[in-house]
């Protein structure tokens, strides 16, 4: 399996998600972006980790860590392998004692062990290109606080630009703006009724 290592570019939540967060990916090596939304918990996991915060007491990521350490064990990189039915998945690669191990995992919890074992994060090379956007921003002017607006990417593919004229109809559903939504609904048919 081909394997593109990224970075986490930013987190952020949308209110049209129902007060999940995405996370955006970056390919190191190029201008893809890929965003998952994760849950609020993950992204909690995640932020805490990449700004230095310690909880009082360990968290379920920490504690994940605290065990692979106890145990000899090592991450040695994790992969976001697969997409299927808009549904992402992902494995940690662990090796304990010589062995190596592929443990299934969401890649919220994948990406939660990585920050915390300065594991690298792979995306699958087939993932990746269904499912990324090409970001158009010129370089030193992303801003990694929060993700880029989406005005700033170009969908990659047929689905992801389906996938981003969702988003922007719930958003404009959730806003009760119905000229703008039903607009939005008429490219995604138009979309989807190509061949």
């Amino acid at each position: 399996m081909n394997k593109i290592q990224c970075e986490i570019l930013g987190l952020s939540s949308s209110p049209a998600t129902g007060g999940a967060f995405a996370i955006l990916l970056k390919d190191i090596s190029s201008k893809k972006r890929l965003p998952i939304i994760i849950g609020a918990f993950e992204a909690q996991a995640i932020a805490l980790e990449i700004e230095g915060i310690n909880p009082p007491r360990p968290l379920t990521h920490d504690l994940l860590k605290q065990i692979i350490d106890t145990l000899g064990g090592t991450v040695t990189e994790v992969i976001i392998d697969e997409l299927r039915e808009n549904t992402f998945y992902a494995k940690i690669i662990l090796e304990v004692s010589a062995l190596t191990y592929e443990i299934d995992s969401r890649p919220s919890d994948a990406i939660a062990i990585a920050v915390r074992t300065k594991a690298p994060i792979f995306v699958a090379e087939n993932v990746m290109e269904s499912a990324s956007f090409i970001s158009t921003t010129t370089e030193g002017k992303e801003n990694n606080d929060e993700l880029t607006g989406e005005e700033n990417f170009v969908p990659n593919s047929k689905e992801a630009k389906i996938a981003a004229l969702q988003t922007k109809l719930r958003e404009a559903l959730a806003s009760e703006e119905y000229e703008r939504a039903a607009k939005l609904r008429d490219d995604i048919q138009k979309l989807t009724s190509k061949n």
